[in-house]
């Protein structure tokens, strides 16, 4: 960790007193980040390697290849933006060398480009909550309404706020909750003074302190897990822990996955996706993240993307299930597979999912197994299926319509770590004579009491 100068200790005792008073503003409440951000973030791909050219090229690559048609509409520029010192009059500044023609300058052409709805902006910032981003450069601790100015100022209307270099307990005497208040408070007090709508506010403390609990209160965001890894084995973990936690998704907070790891290799010849994916699974990597309603950030180097990636990152039928204006919640496990039910396994998770949308109950089938697999299920294993009906299937993959399931449905020779993903619409009453007449045979009785099976 990054411990601060002396000076730095001194000046966080004499100005620890003068920090914002807490107003606990709920986030649910300011009118932003109803829906999970779609956009693009630069660190993925590039770390701190970045400039104003590439954050600009990134950008234009985001309408030439169709993606901000399909509805990403943010760029993010990550850590490493700034210069390691702040100004005499203690602003943060923008790197002179990397990002010479000054931050406003590009988020404007950014905002020529059309990344903007009604009068928000859609660019996004990056700090920390600590003395240090991870990078080394300025924190927000204890300059966090300086700081939002001087992000509006530039053009900037979406925050992640890191958590690195964290004050010793003697200066901040609060925890996690009351670390990620200050800048909350000071986004609430900016929108107040400025008249500007408020920063779509992200929290990237990793899952501590159990955040799906309180995140809404402050952000629209929230990490749940530590950083994404360009492997199959971070995906299992992280859709194995937040497969536990889903009922804190819904409109105006997202439990966050983390970034896409959908970085295309040089090696244009093969399905590959980040490094070590599959394309089978990049496929499972999108649709769960999309589907579990967490925020979409690419970070890919679109100046080499592939078709396939890019046939993923715009799938449409996948996005308008993230973006659903009428249910906001996420989908759950309805039953976990090769595990018992509610079962936390970081190497197999839960392999079958359903929930609620506008248009019918979506279905995620996860094989998580190693080899080529069938996976079946009984509708009525879903809360979201009503007993005594048949469905339409439509498959959001493939984008074709495959008949009608009654009461089971299976899905053959799903490809290792690959997924399925179906949307069921009710299709009128199922054919009469069906035996037995119960879904679920289990205490199923005719009238006078006498057990169906």
């Amino acid at each position: 960790m990054l411990r601060p100068t002396g000076v730095f200790v001194l000046g966080a005792a004499m100005l620890f007193t003068a920090s914002l008073s807490p107003t606990l503003i709920n986030a649910l409440d300011n009118g932003v980040g109803k829906l999970p951000a779609l956009g693009y973030n630069t660190w993925n791909a590039y770390g701190c390697n970045i400039n104003e050219d590439l954050v600009l090229e990134s950008a234009q690559l985001m309408v030439s290849l169709g993606l901000q048609a399909a509805g990403y509409e943010y760029v993010n520029i990550d850590d490493c933006y700034a210069e390691k010192n702040r100004s005499a009059s203690g602003d943060i500044v923008a790197d002179s060398v990397r990002f010479a023609q000054g931050m406003k300058n590009l988020t404007d052409q950014i905002h020529a480009l059309g990344f903007k709805t009604g009068i928000h902006r859609f660019r996004f910032q990056y700090s920390d909550s600590g003395w240090f981003t991870c990078g080394g450069y300025p924190g927000s601790f204890q300059n966090e309404l300086r700081d939002a100015t001087t992000f509006q100022d530039w053009g900037f209307d979406y925050l992640k706020f890191d958590n690195c270099a964290i004050p010793f307990d003697d200066i901040i005497r609060e925890g996690m909750i009351g670390k990620y208040t200050r800048m909350a408070d000071a986004l609430a007090q900016l929108s107040k003074s400025s008249g500007q709508p408020p920063f779509l506010f992200s929290l990237c403390q990793w899952g501590w302190e159990q955040v799906w609990l309180w995140g809404s209160t402050l952000g629209h965001s929230w990490r749940v897990t530590g950083d994404i890894a360009p492997d199959w084995d971070s995906l299992a973990f992280i859709i194995n822990f937040n497969s536990f936690i889903t009922q804190a998704t819904s409109f105006y907070g997202h439990n966050d996955m983390d970034m896409l790891q959908l970085i295309v290799l040089n090696d244009r010849s093969g399905h590959r996706g980040n490094g070590g994916l599959t394309f089978d699974e990049a496929k499972s990597h999108f649709t769960a993240w999309a589907l579990m309603k967490s925020p979409l950030l690419i970070g890919t180097n679109l100046s080499a993307i592939t078709p396939d990636i890019l046939q993923i990152l715009t799938n449409t039928e996948i996005l308008s299930i993230n973006q659903d204006p009428v249910v906001g919640q996420s989908i759950s496990p309805f039953r976990w597979g090769i595990n018992p039910d509610w079962t936390s396994n970081s190497t197999f998770p839960a392999q079958y999912y359903s929930g609620p949308s506008e248009n019918g109950t979506v279905f995620m089938l996860l094989n998580t197994l190693n080899e080529t697999s069938d996976m079946s299920f009984n509708l009525t294993e879903s809360p979201w299926i009503r007993a005594g009906r048949q469905y339409s299937v439509r498959d959001l993959w493939t984008h074709t319509d495959n008949g009608t399931a009654v009461r089971n449905f299976t899905a053959a020779n799903v490809p290792p770590h690959g997924v399925v993903a179906l949307l069921l619409e009710d299709a009128g009453d199922e054919p009469a004579g069906i035996f037995p007449p119960c879904a679920v045979w289990f205490n199923c009785a005719y009238e006078n009491g006498t057990a169906a099976n």
